[in-house]
């Protein structure tokens, strides 16, 4: 069975060797903005193609306010903050997850708590996030206090997996009624929506990425979004290390980060988004191809859930078991096919074992089965 996915896969990419997980794709004005950036000698975190850029997205996502960064890992960092998240604090989060969320709850000195996943999104349980809160919770001067710890629940963090959006509206109402900021991880999900709404526009706060694996790349950047100017206008501000504005003098306002997109970056970022409704669709029907390829042969595809348009950043199927996965991976790497597991929950690498955590059996269940194959654009 292994070789006929394998030929499959080789068909859908004309035999291409070796085919990557998911290479970006450059076929627009890519190399033309960027030569422009280079003529125009702005290369670093001031020109027209960071605003340009911004404004792109802003518009793409209908958010009040986009800010560019260099990474999704620092935009989450930097969101925490503008939230209110301080040393001790306690933040939510899924143990299922790229490790760049819980090392930015970390960077604010303060510690993760994992819940388990849905099987239906891949993404945080609303279900399971409120049982570990009434189990686990109280409000307290209208904060949310963790009877275990003492400590103040300040924040959840839910991603947005390979594309698929999590229950979000659930989890917006959760957070609400136990006085938790939401910061939506939407680094994988540029292009999916939940219920007509782009991700990350759910929250006050929304993250993406786009490093040079994602459905869009600047090769490396993030970019935090807002529904509320004035919040994004003062991360913008702090993103440019608190600088007061002025011609030539050097004063400063508060703690700032040297956290902007260089306007090079930003050049690739500003060609990616005018073709970006063209890689999606390309997306969709590669998805729509290895969807009725598994069905046929009896593999489980993990589909869209109900009400979202996905992304399909990556692609994934779910074997029996752990042994069968490993031998799929072993197999397709062997033979010039890039595929690999989903990440080791964070609970069980060494730096969070300490960490609280809810029950995680679908958690456990994913990273015993499931596999993401290649899922980039086809010419």
């Amino acid at each position: 069975m292994f070789q006929h996915i394998i030929n499959f896969i080789k068909s859908l990419y004309n035999n291409k060797s070796p085919i990557q997980l998911h290479e970006p794709v450059f076929f627009g004005n890519e190399k033309k903005y960027v030569n422009d950036c280079i003529d125009t000698t702005f290369v670093s975190s001031v020109g027209i193609y960071v605003d340009q850029f911004e404004k792109a997205i802003a518009d793409y996502t209908k958010s009040a306010k986009a800010v560019a960064c260099v990474n999704g890992t620092n935009a989450i960092f930097l969101a925490l903050k503008l939230v209110g998240v301080e040393q001790n604090d306690e933040v939510i989060t899924q143990s299922l997850t790229f490790i760049a969320t819980a090392n930015a709850i970390s960077y604010c000195n303060a510690v993760p708590i994992f819940i388990d996943v849905d099987k239906e999104t891949l993404g945080l349980s609303p279900e399971k996030m409120d049982n570990w809160l009434k189990k686990n919770a109280e409000i307290r001067n209208d904060k949310c206090l963790n009877r275990n710890t003492g400590k103040r629940i300040k924040a959840c963090v839910p991603m947005h997996t390979f594309g698929h959006p999590v229950y979000i509206d659930e989890l917006v109402t959760i957070c609400s009624k136990w006085h938790i900021e939401l910061i939506e991880d939407a680094a994988e999900s540029i292009g999916s929506f939940y219920k007509e709404k782009h991700t990350g526009t759910f929250s006050s706060i929304g993250v993406l990425s786009f490093n040079g694996n994602k459905t869009i790349t600047t090769g490396g950047g993030g970019m935090l979004i807002f529904q509320d100017k004035k919040l994004g206008d003062y991360a913008k501000h702090l993103t440019t290390q608190a600088k007061v504005p002025h011609q030539w003098e050097f004063k400063h306002d508060a703690i700032g980060y040297n956290y902007r997109m260089p306007n090079i970056n930003a050049a690739l970022g500003c060609a990616q988004m005018e073709n970006i409704d063209k890689i999606l669709i390309n997306k969709r029907e590669l998805a729509q191809k290895y969807k009725h390829f598994f069905f046929d042969i009896g593999i489980s595809f993990f589909d869209e859930p109900k009400d979202c348009k996905s992304n399909f950043w990556l692609n994934s199927i779910i074997l029996k078991d752990k042994q069968e996965q490993q031998d799929f991976l072993a197999e397709t790497n062997k033979q010039g096919i890039m595929t690999r597991p989903i990440w080791e929950p964070m609970n069980k690498l060494p730096m969070f074992t300490q960490c609280q955590h809810s029950t995680l059996e679908n958690t456990e269940w994913f990273a015993d089965r499931l596999v993401n194959i290649p899922s980039g654009f086809r010419p």
